[in-house]
């Protein structure tokens, strides 16, 4: 099925794909231990965007915050590929280890989960791009204003504050589950 990828996306690397789903994998986490995960709001879709903004203002009405100490990546694998609806999707496993746990602000004290030692965990994160996707080559700019943006950094541009719309160009991260 990658060989289909490549005929539709001739820039495919499965190497360069599987570095991109890992930090957009931690920059999210990070995100909601920040709780602001703006930095990684053009790489996630709209209804992945809701969902952890909205897990993070549930969290912050209890003054609570969720870490996600020595968080790292042990394995990614692609899982299944497949054409669909004028999109790539691509479903991956990533295996991580970290300390998952919610802290109390108030009192410092562990409220749930695990703050001793790191537990594996299998994360099943979802892929889309459009067919047809514009190069990005010329996406590097600002659409707004047209100042050179870091794609890779945050993808906000830093004099009009537009959020670069990532998802017109390349993989966005559509769905993700423990």
């Amino acid at each position: 099925m990658k060989e289909d990828i490549i005929k539709l996306d001739p820039n495919f690397s499965e190497a360069k794909f599987k570095t991109k789903v890992d930090n957009i994998f931690v920059k999210l986490h990070i995100g909601i231990m920040k709780k602001n995960i703006e930095d990684v709001r053009h790489f996630i879709s709209d209804n992945i965007y809701e969902k952890y903004s909205n897990y993070i203002k549930g969290l912050a009405s209890k003054n609570y915050t969720q870490m996600y100490d020595e968080l790292n990546v042990a394995s990614t694998d692609i899982q299944n590929t497949e054409i669909k609806d004028g999109k790539i999707i691509i479903k991956v496993c990533i295996k991580s280890r970290y300390m998952d746990y919610i802290l109390d602000m108030n009192t410092r004290r562990v409220v749930s989960g695990v703050n001793t030692r790191r537990v594996e965990k299998l994360n099943y994160l979802t892929f889309e791009k459009k067919i047809g996707a514009l190069s990005q080559e010329n996406a590097r700019k600002c659409p707004a204003c047209g100042a050179n943006i870091d794609v890779n950094n945050i993808g906000k541009c830093a004099y009009c504050g537009t959020i670069y719309n990532l998802q017109d160009y390349d993989y966005i991260l559509t769905d993700i589950r423990n």
